[in-house]
Order: structure tokens, then C-alpha cells, then sequence
């Protein structure tokens, strides 16, 4: 079975919003980004597609039917400790054009691959 390092139970959540439209060397910068996370040995990324939101620039992204946005929010949500977020962090805002990054402190309750069972003491 994969064994995966622990994060420690109190941990750093970095969020990334960006817009689906963001390009770094022609690719989609969410999935640079992410790439780049699974690299450095983050334990996770998570790429969340909006369906609607409005950032610095007061432009109102929508995915309605008939309009649909070729530029919708995304966030990037990655938890591990601070160490691993720094390390992501500093080359993540050099490659942001715009957007926005948050960063706090979280509580793991629960971290572990499906299917593994949990151990006993």
C-alpha cells in the first residue's frame, strides 16, 4: 500500500483564486500550479471551478447557459505544514498576474489515502 507522509495536526491551508483563463507558458496556471505542488511533495491540491464570482477588477464571471464564461473563478486549496506551503508560496506569486492568496492556519482532523484502514495503538 502507498504509504504518505503525515501532516501534522496543526497545519497550514493556502488558497489560491485565480481565473480559469490564467495561462503560464501557454498551459492553464491552476494546473501549473498543482503540478508543481505534487513536485515539491505537498500532501494535496484541490482545484475548485466557480460558477460565479468577481475579483479586483469588479468583472462579473458567470457560467449562465446562454453566457458562458471562458475566464470562471477558480480556487486552489492545498493543506500541509508551513515549510512545504513556503516553498510552493514563493514561486506561486511570481507566476500570478493577478488574483488572490490567502493563507491560515488549520486543524487536521483527518488525513489518509481511500481505503486504508486507520492504525491501531
Amino acid at each position: 500500500m502507498h504509504s504518505i507522509e503525515p501532516i501534522p495536526e496543526k497545519a497550514w491551508l493556502l488558497r489560491i483564486f485565480l481565473g480559469e483563463g490564467d495561462r503560464y507558458d501557454h498551459k492553464p496556471l491552476y494546473e501549473v500550479i498543482v503540478k508543481r505542488a505534487k513536485e515539491l511533495g505537498l500532501a494535496g491540491a484541490t482545484v475548485l471551478r466557480g460558477s460565479m464570482g468577481f475579483g479586483a477588477q469588479s468583472r462579473l464571471h458567470t457560467a449562465r447557459v446562454l453566457r458562458l464564461s471562458e475566464d470562471l473563478p477558480m480556487v486552489i486549496e492545498i493543506v500541509d505544514e508551513r515549510e512545504k506551503i513556503d516553498r510552493l508560496l514563493r514561486e506561486a506569486v511570481e507566476v500570478l498576474a493577478g488574483g488572490l492568496v490567502t493563507l491560515e492556519q488549520v486543524t487536521v482532523v483527518h488525513y489518509r489515502p481511500h481505503g486504508e484502514k486507520a492504525v491501531e495503538d
